[in-house]
């Protein structure tokens, strides 16, 4: 078995998650069993929802949370009327406004409100029991309650203090006594002291062996628990960022990224790493030899995969540009409207469509106000891009530091020439200069004028002077290695390898 640890998933991923959902189908394509492990705490929304989003199937999943119960992570089917036959007071009145009900009980100001998993159904996802004004606890629910959060008034706010998580049939399997950050664990044979600690003991109770592999992609907060418990199993590290600091490294010391320095510590215990280009690969050996003077296994292989090369699109509109990440201020896509706003004054039918949700989303559509520029340039929220990247022109990209860059992968695997910052490791990977599109010269600290100039000046040099059919092919040849069959060989070898 292939045991994949991350933290948390959301409804506007990060690359990490999507690039286990392409793991996950190039494991289940070479025929290797893979679990995929979610160790944060998810309240407000219903994990498996979320990975069925991006394309997990179920029973690839396990939420550490159920792990010590007899719950697998599983979509609602909880009732309002299942909730209603657990209620022994009598119900008042009851009324429902899209997601959010209400079951009103006598008494001063007695109720639950109500979580619906969505306006056209009546499962329910969470309870919150509402005391004389008071909320005192919530009940979370599956196919049944899965587990309950008791609440306490403290300095005017509600104050959790303790979670106790269920079996099917309502018995208590373990206890979470809470205070602010600090948490133990109650189990009817032991007290575990930390969430690292449950984390720990999960790995334990795995049973890992020689013929199991370990792929740790967010190491924060569980590295150290799971190594420790990982027995004989084989023990990998994938690289998803820059894994350095540039501006604190030397000829003498380098700094690490936090998030990979425990485990470049422990290289003895780890039987490889992965990074997603070739280029990180060598700079990660080169740096390991010089500083730490070992030589550890180290394979790139992408972190996503085409199944085939989309070209039957027909026409693409002209002058268009799509842009695709989560609408965060680290992607810069507000650098973008600013240069398309520019080059709009010279290629009037010019338009941006950027997909994609996030923070930054109201911001960009008050930037995208302010410009006046509702007419071109559109926000068009969350999307499964598959069939859409070929209707396009070109990809635009304003990030600055991107691991790999799943969507620049898809946007050569749809033809799409990209316009993007000269920075590792994603746009060296995928633009080659003048001939698939532009890296523009990019350093920490750059004025707005001269970044901005130099972006709208690619814009309008590749819709008015270059050849974007040659273009086109030429990263349609570019996307060939990226093919499933491709990546899924690199995986197959690196399995048969360790």
């Amino acid at each position: 078995m292939i045991y994949n640890f991350n933290l948390g998933i959301g409804w506007a991923s990060s690359g990490v998650e999507y690039a286990q959902a392409y793991r996950a189908k190039v494991l289940r394509n070479i025929g290797h069993k893979a679990k995929f492990i979610f160790t944060d705490m998810f309240p407000r929304d219903n994990l498996i929802d979320m990975t069925r989003n991006i394309g997990f199937e179920d029973d690839e999943i396990i939420w550490l949370y159920t792990f010590f119960t007899d719950y697998v992570p599983e979509s609602v089917s909880f009732t309002l009327e299942d909730l209603k036959a657990t209620v022994s007071s009598p119900i008042v009145s009851s009324d429902r406004d899209g997601l959010i009900g209400k079951l009103i009980f006598e008494g001063e100001n007695n109720f639950y409100r109500v979580y619906f998993v969505n306006t056209d159904s009546d499962y329910v996802h969470r309870v919150e029991i509402v005391s004389r004004g008071k909320l005192i606890r919530k009940d979370y629910y599956m196919s049944g309650r899965v587990f309950s959060e008791y609440y306490a008034p403290l300095d005017g706010k509600a104050h959790l203090y303790h979670r106790r998580f269920f079996n099917r049939d309502g018995s208590l399997a373990y206890e979470e006594i809470n205070d602010d950050d600090n948490v133990m664990y109650k189990f009817p044979d032991r007290l575990i002291c930390s969430k690292e600690e449950l984390i720990g003991y999960m790995t334990e109770k795995l049973n890992l062996t020689s013929d199991d592999v370990v792929i740790i992609d967010r190491a924060t907060g569980q590295g150290q628990a799971i190594l420790e418990n990982a027995n004989d199993a084989k023990v990998g590290i994938v690289i998803h960022a820059d894994h350095f600091s540039e501006g604190a490294t030397d000829d003498n010391n380098i700094l690490w990224n936090n998030y990979y320095e425990y485990s470049f510590s422990m290289y003895k215990h780890i039987a490889f790493y992965i990074t997603a280009t070739e280029e990180q690969r060598k700079l990660l050996l080169e740096q390991f030899e010089k500083y730490v003077g070992v030589q550890p296994k180290v394979y790139t292989i992408p972190v996503g995969a085409l199944s085939e090369l989309k070209k039957d699109g027909g026409e693409r509109k002209p002058h268009s540009l799509i842009t695709a990440s989560r609408l965060a201020t680290e992607k810069h896509v507000d650098w973008l409207v600013d240069a398309v706003v520019e080059a709009h004054k010279t290629i009037p039918d010019i338009s941006l469509d950027i997909y994609g949700k996030g923070g930054a989303e109201k911001d960009l559509k008050e930037q995208i106000k302010k410009h006046k520029a509702d007419s071109y340039i559109r926000l068009m929220g969350q999307h499964d891009l598959t069939d859409v990247y070929k209707k396009y022109e070109v990809y635009l990209s304003g990030s600055t530091s991107e691991g790999f860059g799943l969507t620049l992968m898809e946007a050569i695997g749809s033809g799409l020439p990209i316009i993007g910052f000269d920075v590792r490791y994603g746009n060296k990977t995928f633009i080659d200069h003048g001939k698939n599109g532009y890296k523009l010269e990019y350093s920490t600290g750059m004025i707005k004028s001269k970044r901005q100039k130099s972006m709208v000046a690619a814009i309008k040099k590749l819709f008015t002077e270059d050849d974007l059919e040659k273009m086109h092919e030429y990263s349609y040849s570019k996307a060939e290695k990226y093919l499933a069959s491709e990546v899924e060989a690199k995986w197959k070898n690196l399995i048969e390898t360790i």
